[in-house]
This record gives structure tokens, sequence and C-alpha cells, in this order.
């Protein structure tokens, strides 16, 4: 939807292609769900739904904390310095930033249904 902010339109674009990857390589089936889950999240933001929004961030809520917070209490610090590690936390935490940016959160607030 070109009348949302810059924010929106690659969060939407991002649970949709975090999706496609999930579905292609399942990592689990829970996350392969909550990925699935993401974008009927995606299709509600692009039709400005408020409900959709928030499927939004919880789907890239749950793999934030899947992904990045559980083994960082896990294994500790050091994995900051891991690439592999920092690779995969790239895409989710992005998504999960570009989802609550102030502008998002302001647009979704006044605009969705």
């Amino acid at each position: 939807n070109p009348s949302q902010p810059q924010t929106l339109q690659v969060a939407v674009f991002l649970l949709y292609i975090n999706a496609v990857f999930s579905v292609l390589q399942p990592y689990s089936v829970f996350l392969t769900l909550s990925a699935l889950a993401g974008a009927v999240g995606a299709y509600g933001i692009a039709n400005s739904r408020r409900w959709g929004y928030r499927l939004g961030v919880a789907s890239s809520a749950i793999e934030v904390g899947l992904f990045a917070v559980l083994p960082l209490l896990n294994i500790g610090p050091e994995l900051l310095f891991n690439l592999r590690f920092l690779l995969l936390i790239i895409f989710p935490v992005a998504l999960f930033c570009a989802l609550l940016h102030p502008e998002s959160r302001e647009h979704q607030r006044i605009w969705f249904d």
C-alpha cells in the first residue's frame, strides 16, 4: 500500500519473504506456523487492518525470541562475535524494528481499522 509509511511497506515485504523462506526451508513446525501467521498479518497490514499489525508484531516477536534472545541466554554474549549467528538474526531483528518503529506505530494507531 503506497499510502503507508516506508517502514510498514518494508515490514510487509519482510513478512512475506520470511514466510516464503520458512516454507522452502523449514526450521521447525512452530517457526513455520509463526511465519505463515506473519504472512497473514502482512496481508492485514497491506489492507490497513489493526489485527494484521498485531499478528505481524507477534509473529516477529516470536522469531526474535527464538533466534536471538534464547541463544544469547543459553550460550552467552560471546555469541555476538559469531558471524553466522549475526547473519541469522539480522532478518528477524530488522523486521521487528520496522514494525515497532514510531512511524509505523503512529500510522497504524491513526489509520488502521
